[in-house]
């Protein structure tokens, strides 16, 4: 190849959502390499969610585990924690104490008490040499006996150190985990931010989805929806459990506070022939007179002589566990040295300690448990859509990269002669593919090829060559596709003779059923004529991929390189796969047109296609054979795709045609077989086709898409693309007859309405009519907003349009010409923002 090689020629013509990134837009305030912040912070939550994520399910489990830890630790414990009440009165502090520290020969640190009758105290021993804290038991409050071991604490304490520093060592677990709820805070507000709708106002749009979506839709609308929900808890849990994590944090907030500085604690054991015996029963006694309604008490013992017992404790109005008022009193003669009341703290202090019940959830009781339980357990579910989705994105890529290198082909033999132009324009890409098969073909048999699309290719080029191969779709009623048309103009406006001494082929594609069968190409080659180009054989035409027309071709292009040439078309021609048809559905019962069904197809495991692609189906008679009166096979019928791949099915809007006559019982061939005579299960042969003139846009620039009737479906396919992607500046103009009867997906139109992901949306009905009777379409919609659609496109915006060519398409073409000018319509066209897929 030359410098016009293959994948250039891909790059340039055939633009998929990788390479319209860098192509797309001639818009002069579109950079090729640009990214706008919602695509920066799309890849920023797509990476930190597939990396840190996956280990945040971890933290997620582990904290959902540890919400009930005590409910479940007495489940599992019955009898050890609470025990039967007894009439007699529970034994004091200072007697479990005694008991205790007789019993097991260790120093008592603190009792934690409670007034619930039968609750069983608790009782820390001083810490062991080498130890962070000491061992701890439970005893019967009646008789201060030794209380066996909890069942499933060891699982518990396993759990909490897994979910507090992931089983790492302690400081730079913690530090580990800080970073884990930075990246959870981190992927809370770029999903906040890339789900910002435009009626932000609307609590359906954040806290609403349809479960009946599919598929890739479905999994994007559960992902953003339930992060909403669960949006303020995250930002609770992660900036709670910052302040555990970074000692500069936690110590900054306790100074704020004015809490005192954490002290170190020491692993040295206090030596138990240091530590005086105290007698607590004064002080408790005293405690139970100034602490009324308590039902929590940490009593602390003093570790040095004249100390005061200290107390922690919890009244039955504290607002939260941690709401805890102090106390200090000598054990000598019971005297209250010091008082602080939980409600007469400092605001720090009462703040500060907020954080812990807060991140529990406990701070709001059992539902706010139960709400922080359940977003604990939504990790997974957010982890589990998002790789869903990731690997959605990188299956269609390798789908994008595996046809680009199909596309590109082989080196073939060495190259001799002067280059060979082969030339196309295509409008759904059928022309291009079978450019590209020539131009392989022939560089395996020693040709050198240049491939160029018309598209941008200027008339005066061709004279740089002697030989030039051309595949020429035709578009409409005889019309060059839209990218050609600037190519088309030009060489109309070309005189004399400058094309003597060049050489042409053409191939030329069509479809019988239109009356300017071939015509973009009978013209082409007759211009080329008129200029002196001579042809090197007869114009070959070619019906829907008509084998025995392709076989003509490949023959001709045998002749042109003096080498075999292997059968063009024959990978169209064989692959045709079998889908089944999973359900159909009327649309538009009691509508003026013909009956419009959703057709849903399951195929091949693997199938992949991008919005805008085409389904080419061979369609049955009614009664199920595939022949016409002459026994050949039907040609096929496009459609184009109204659903994704990820959708998980694929979907069609089909018109049901009706003809005259007897043959199908009156109706089309294909329509009839798909909307009516196909039982459900019937298998379909269908042949997916790439479409690049109609490109799905997954970059940050407006688009507007008109269509009407069943050409909706096509632009569904973009819209949800788009909403897969996140860009919600997207204008929908559709036109039918009648609102009653002919609103076409209404409800998935309006919900994207009201979510935001349409910016505006245009339906017009035509038989509805305007005061005075007269009729408006889109044409005269898209005409009266003028403004707007300037407004739209000095912005950038890539105009598609899907449905009829006659009446709309053809009155969009010339409102577009009013607004823009023939030059720069021309302009919208060679830069790819006119895009369309009409019939």
């Amino acid at each position: 190849m030359t410098s016009s090689s293959l994948p250039q020629l891909r790059a340039s013509a055939d633009e998929t959502p990788d390479t319209l990134q860098q192509r797309q837009l001639a818009a002069p305030q579109q950079r090729r390499w640009h990214w706008s912040w919602k695509q920066v912070w799309f890849q920023l939550h797509w990476f930190i969610g597939i990396t840190a994520g996956t280990v945040l399910v971890i933290i997620g489990l582990s904290g959902a585990t540890l919400a009930f830890k005590e409910e479940l630790l007495d489940v599992m414990n019955p009898g050890v924690r609470h025990v039967a009440v007894e009439t007699r009165a529970p034994l004091t502090p200072g007697q479990l104490s005694n008991i205790a520290a007789a019993e097991h020969g260790q120093r008592v640190a603190s009792i934690t008490m409670y007034a619930e009758a039968g609750a069983a105290p608790r009782i820390f021993f001083a810490p062991k040499n080498g130890q962070r804290r000491g061992e701890s038991i439970y005893v019967h409050p009646y008789t201060g006996a030794t209380q066996p071991a909890l069942m499933g604490a060891g699982f518990f304490e396993w759990t909490e150190s897994l979910h507090r520093w992931l089983l790492l060592p302690r400081d730079p677990g913690r530090q580990v985990a800080g970073a884990l709820a930075l990246c959870l805070l981190g992927l809370a507000v770029s999903g906040l931010y890339l789900r910002w709708p435009r009626r932000p106002l609307d609590w359906r749009t954040w806290l609403t989805f349809d479960p009946a979506q599919k598929g890739r839709s479905f999994l994007w609308n559960l992902h953003a929806v339930a992060g909403t929900w669960c949006l303020v808890v995250y930002v609770a849990l992660t900036l709670t459990g910052i302040y555990w994590s970074y000692d500069v944090v936690r110590d900054n907030i306790d100074a704020w506070a004015g809490k005192p500085p954490r002290v170190a604690q020491s692993s040295k054991r206090t030596s138990k022939e240091n530590v005086p015996a105290v007698d607590l029963s004064l002080a408790w006694s005293s405690f139970q007179q100034h602490a009324p309604g308590w039902t929590l008490a940490t009593v602390r013992l003093p570790t040095r002589p004249g100390e005061a017992v200290q107390f922690t404790w919890l009244s039955s109005d504290a607002p939260h566990e941690r709401a805890r008022s102090r106390m200090s009193i000598a054990p000598a003669d019971g005297t209250l040295t010091e008082n602080e009341p939980y409600s007469q703290q400092a605001l720090g202090t009462r703040l500060v300690n907020i954080i812990y019940p807060l991140h529990m959830g406990t701070y709001f009781g059992l539902p706010g448990r139960i709400i922080v339980t359940v977003a604990s357990l939504g990790l997974p579910l957010f982890a589990i859509t998002g790789w869903m989705l990731y690997l959605g994105r990188r299956k269609a890529k390798r789908a994008v990269q595996a046809q680009r290198a199909l596309l590109a082909g082989n080196p073939g033999k060495a190259n001799t002669g002067l280059p060979t132009l082969v030339a196309y324009a295509s409008q759904s890409g059928q022309a291009e593919r079978l450019a590209l098969e020539s131009a392989r073909a022939l560089q395996q048999a020693g040709v050198d090829v240049d491939v160029e699309s018309l598209d941008r290719f200027d008339p005066a080029q061709l004279r740089q060559y002697e030989r030039a191969l051309i595949v020429a779709s035709t578009f409409g009623e005889g019309e060059a596709p839209d990218g050609t048309r600037r190519f088309a103009r030009l060489l109309q406006q070309t005189a004399g003779t400058p094309l003597a001494g060049l050489e042409f082929g053409m191939l030329a594609l069509g479809d019988r059923h239109y009356s300017a069968f071939c015509g973009f190409g009978h013209a082409l080659a007759q211009q080329l004529q008129t200029l002196g180009a001579t042809p090197l054989f007869p114009l070959i035409e070619v019906d829907k991929h008509n084998p025995a027309a392709l076989a003509d071709w490949s023959t001709a292009l045998a002749r042109c390189s003096g080498s075999a040439i292997d059968a063009i078309g024959v990978q169209e021609a064989a692959s045709y796969a079998e889908w089944r048809l999973a359900r159909r559905v009327l649309l538009n019962p009691g509508s003026l047109g013909g009956e419009l069904h959703e057709i849903t197809l399951t195929g091949p495991a693997g199938a992949t296609w991008e919005a805008g692609a085409l389904a080419d189906i061979i369609g049955c008679n009614a009664d199920g054979s595939d022949g016409d009166a002459h026994h050949a096979q039907h040609a096929p019928r496009s459609y184009s795709l109204a659903s994704l791949p990820s959708d998980g099915e694929l979907q069609l809007l089909v018109r049901q045609e009706r003809h005259a006559g007897i043959d199908n019982q009156g109706h089309g061939v294909c329509s009839g077989w798909l909307t009516r005579f196909a039982p459900l299960g019937a298998g379909i042969r269908l042949r997916l086709q790439a479409n690049p003139a109609f490109a799905p846009t997954l970059v940050d620039v407006p688009c507007i898409y008109i269509g009407n009737g069943s050409g909706l479906a096509g632009l569904r396919a973009h819209l949800r693309a788009r909403q897969w992607a996140g860009l919600a500046r997207n204008w929908l103009l559709f036109g039918e007859r009648q609102q009653a009867f002919d609103s076409v997906c209404g409800a998935e139109l309006q919900g994207w309405l009201d979510a935001g992901h349409l910016a505006r949306l245009d339906r017009v009905f035509s038989r509805d009519g305007k005061e005075g009777g007269r009729r408006e379409y889109v044409q005269d919609r898209l005409r009266a907003c003028a403004d707007e659609l300037r407004d739209w496109l000095a912005q950038g915006a890539i105009v598609y349009v899907c449905g009829s060519l006659q009446g709309m398409a053809a009155g969009i073409d010339a409102v577009l010409q009013e607004v823009l000018g023939h030059e720069g319509l021309d302009a919208l066209l060679a830069a790819g923002r006119y895009r369309r897929d009409v019939y």
